[in-house]
């Protein structure tokens, strides 16, 4: 599974943009032909994006497609221009119903059967920004290809009616709500978007909240915001020290026919405390950190 500390939006009609995005370093860049494009340039968006995945080099960047959601109208044509390109992955938006899903992976996997690719090897990713889309997480989650779960903040205070603050509590039980389902199917969890892009302090605590919630990365939507979410979503080398004491004492212990037990003679060690530990050391090396 690729990391996804920071998934950056670029409008897929903006060639030059798309070009400096892969100047930038970003772990996931995510072309759109959603909300980033006009009504207008739909069109323009496709022929520029398929030309980008045909002619560009992306680097170590995981290269998303986003395409308008399920019923729009022109979510099966763009299937069609940009499969062939054979993105890494496609992002569904405004995700509603296991079927929305369902019917794009079908898409998908007749791509691969007629390309000859790999079963599986493109992968999906869901916007998850309405009531009706957190109320149906549980069955949403399990779908087979899925890989992430995407949290659209201000299309869901849209959709219950609240007003967004900075303080986000308004759309925390819908946050929590993915992590949860996320976490339950064994997929990456990418936390909303900090909207005022020059408030590199706001998005920095922000970050921080995402990453202590349990959230894998967050969206990005300016160049300015890649590298302090990436830090936020990066382990420090304090933390990935003590995960790695931890994993290892308890692996000994193991060895020694003994479960539970004192580190530094006064915390107790468990199990809940050594998954946390693989997992910050899961993410360290996701991040390159570690082997």
């Amino acid at each position: 599974m690729h990391a996804r500390r920071a998934l950056l939006y670029v409008p897929g009609d903006d060639r030059h943009k798309i070009e400096k995005s892969l100047t930038l370093g970003v772990d996931c860049i995510c072309l759109d032909m959603e909300d980033g494009v006009a009504a207008t340039c739909k069109q323009a968006a496709r022929d520029t994006i398929m030309a980008a995945l045909q002619e560009l080099d992306f680097g170590s960047s995981e290269k998303l497609v986003r395409i308008n959601p399920a019923g729009s109208g022109l979510e099966e044509d763009e299937l069609a221009a940009i499969l062939p390109g054979k993105p890494d992955g496609i992002v569904l938006p405004k995700v509603e119903s296991p079927t929305q899903v369902s019917r794009v992976s079908e898409r998908i996997e007749s791509a691969e059967l007629a390309y000859g690719w790999p079963l599986g090897s493109i992968r999906l990713v869901v916007d998850v920004e309405t009531a009706a889309g957190i109320l149906n997480l549980k069955e949403i989650a399990t779908q087979p290809r899925l890989d992430a779960i995407i949290f659209g903040a201000e299309d869901f205070a849209a959709s219950i009616g609240a007003t967004r603050t900075p303080q986000a509590w308004e759309v925390f039980h819908a946050r929590s709500a993915v992590v949860i389902a996320a976490a339950a199917n064994g997929l990456q969890a990418i936390d909303m978007v900090t909207i005022d892009f020059k408030d590199i302090e706001a998005l920095r605590e922000e970050s921080l909240f995402g990453a202590r919630m349990g959230f894998s990365g967050k969206q990005v939507i300016h160049p300015n915001q890649v590298d302090p979410v990436q830090q936020a979503f990066t382990p420090d080398q304090a933390a990935v020290t003590q995960a790695r004491r931890i994993v290892d004492a308890f692996e000994a212990s193991l060895a020694n026919g003994r479960g539970a037990f004192a580190q530094d003679g006064s915390k107790m060690i468990d199990m809940p405390l050594v998954k946390a530990a693989r997992a910050v050391l899961a993410r360290a090396a996701a991040a390159g950190m570690v082997d």
